[in-house]
């Protein structure tokens, strides 16, 4: 019999990395809408 994972510890690792991984993937890129939205309350507030 092969055994993917020697141990439960190291299954879990795994699982957390590729968690960790998918919760990061929605904030890797900036949102400009947002950005556009602070440029706009910066020019009113200076104005």
């Amino acid at each position: 019999m092969v055994r993917l994972f020697p141990n439960a510890e190291s299954c879990l690792r795994l699982v957390r990395a590729l968690t960790i991984e998918a919760w990061l993937a929605d904030y890797r890129y900036l949102n400009m809408d947002l950005l556009k939205e602070r440029k706009k309350e910066a020019l009113r507030a200076a104005a």
